[in-house]
């Protein structure tokens, strides 16, 4: 009899690493677990690209905001003195008449002061009616405004110093009238100041970096605040008997913000 030769086939085993370890021989489990492993480190891997790309971008974002400060001392190039003067009577004539007599005493001073004609202009005139209370007699005003423009302001000086001379001549300004200086050359220095402040707000920024131990990198973002022109020693023509100044100061505060490294 002749001997049953038929062997049962048993499918060979997975070989392989991870078919060294029985939990990996079955050839789904490897595929689950070479997976995870891919997954485990892409999480591992975008963690940390995540965490350092936050921590590169808040060194990037650190910055501090300084202001800056540029100063300059200029005298005035330009004088508009405004000279308002009244007359009071009864009748039309006799007040149109006073006014005449100061404006031409105003006038005759201006050229013995040296001042040519045309820089002395008539800018306004008025007239109207007044009265001291019931029953009494109304009386005509007028009222006569002249104007000194003039970029001679050694020359203006010396007139606002000897103004007193008008009195004697029996003109009397009214308290409406004062007398300007303006510089009017402010573009031409405001790049030379806007970059003073910078400089200035930038050596604020260096000494903030240095006692934080960071260092100072680019400019952010900056603002320009308004150029102010005041006089220079504090003179103010807003009160009774006080000129106004020629010697000037020019400020300009600007605010930086700038990137620490």
């Amino acid at each position: 009899m002749a001997e049953d030769d038929t062997s049962t086939q048993v499918p060979p085993a997975s070989t392989g690493f991870l078919a060294r370890y029985p939990i990996f021989k079955n050839l789904d489990a490897q595929r689950w677990w070479a997976t995870a492993a891919i997954l485990a480190t892409g999480f591992t891997l975008g963690g940390y690209l995540l965490g350092d790309g936050l921590s590169r971008s808040h060194r990037t974002n650190r910055s501090v905001t300084v202001r800056g400060v540029a100063e300059r001392d200029v005298t005035a190039d330009l004088a508009v003195w405004t000279l308002t003067f009244s007359a009071k009577s009864a009748d039309m004539p006799s007040a149109q008449t006073k006014v005449d007599h100061d404006s031409a005493a105003i006038r005759a001073f201006f050229k013995e002061q040296g001042f040519a004609d045309d820089v002395l202009q008539t800018t306004g005139v008025d007239v109207s009616m007044e009265s001291d209370g019931e029953n009494k007699p109304s009386r005509f005003v007028v009222r006569q405004r002249l104007t000194l423009r003039s970029s001679d302001i050694t020359r203006t000086e010396k007139a606002v110093h000897h103004q007193f001379e008008l009195v004697r001549r029996d003109v009397f300004l009214e308290s409406g009238s004062q007398i300007k200086y303006i510089y009017t050359g402010l573009n031409k220095i405001k790049p030379e100041m806007v970059a003073a402040a910078t400089r200035d707000a930038r050596a604020s920024a260096e000494q903030f970096a240095h006692d934080s131990g960071a260092s100072v990198g680019g400019i952010k973002n900056a603002t320009q605040g308004y150029f102010e022109v005041t006089a220079r020693d504090g003179d103010s023509s807003e009160s009774w008997g006080n000129a106004d100044s020629p010697y000037k100061k020019v400020r300009v505060v600007t605010s930086v913000n700038y990137y620490l490294r």
